[in-house]
């Protein structure tokens, strides 16, 4: 699609980065002071944030401090390796149509149907909601592909961050984009938008279509 000046990515929950040093650990020698690895490294077992956790619980302060960073509590673990993404809706912030949010999955009723709809040449945002459980994930990255007629006619990506879990849903807006214009732009577009993290774990893959309007 047509591109202005992009935005810098917004969230109202800033990404988590988490990282746990391992007391027993008596050779740093292979890590440099940015926390990069060098040659040589070898990062540890991957542990669950129960283990994480639990590895110091003697420590009461240290714990507290943990939860705290985490944004959870023991009890809301399971001991579970893999991070999981639940995406709870994805919304468009427009200064056509204002704010439109979907719930997600979207509902079979809806399927097929344009999930928003623009003027041309409107800016518009993304926006998702969205929790993560059991572990932290890392370097979670969207894709998103736009097709008109068959033909490929638009590709972005971007970074969204490191995220631990908590309780409260994470609220990310992507880039603001601009609708393109034109009699040849007007029309329904179909797209997809894929979430990955730094292990290509797919969290969502998401097909949905949207329309371009001529400005009255």
């Amino acid at each position: 699609m047509g591109k202005l000046e992009r935005k810098r990515e917004t969230s109202e929950n800033p990404p988590v980065v988490a990282a746990f040093i391992d007391d027993d650990d008596e050779d740093d020698g292979d890590v440099v002071g940015n926390g990069v690895p060098v040659a040589g490294f070898v990062p540890g077992p991957l542990l669950s944030l129960k283990e994480q956790i639990e590895k110091d619980k003697e420590d009461d302060s240290l714990r507290r401090w943990k939860e705290k960073l985490l944004g959870c509590v023991e009890s809301d673990l399971n001991g579970q390796l893999e991070p999981e993404v639940k995406f709870h809706s994805i919304g468009i912030i427009s200064d056509d149509i204002g704010e439109k949010n979907t719930p997600l999955p979207v509902d079979e009723s809806q399927s097929g149907r344009p999930l928003f709809a623009l003027r041309e040449g409107s800016r518009y945002q993304l926006k998702l909601t969205f929790g993560v459980l059991h572990n932290i994930v890392s370097g979670l990255a969207y894709s998103n592909t736009v097709w008109k007629g068959g033909v490929q006619v638009d590709q972005s990506k971007g970074m969204l961050g490191t995220f631990a879990p908590q309780r409260e849903p994470y609220v990310h807006t992507l880039e603001e984009d601009t609708a393109p214009s034109g009699v040849l732009a007007r029309g329904t577009y179909s797209a997809k938008l894929k979430f990955e993290d730094d292990d290509r774990r797919c969290h969502m893959e998401l097909k949905y279509s949207f329309e371009i309007k001529k400005r009255s």
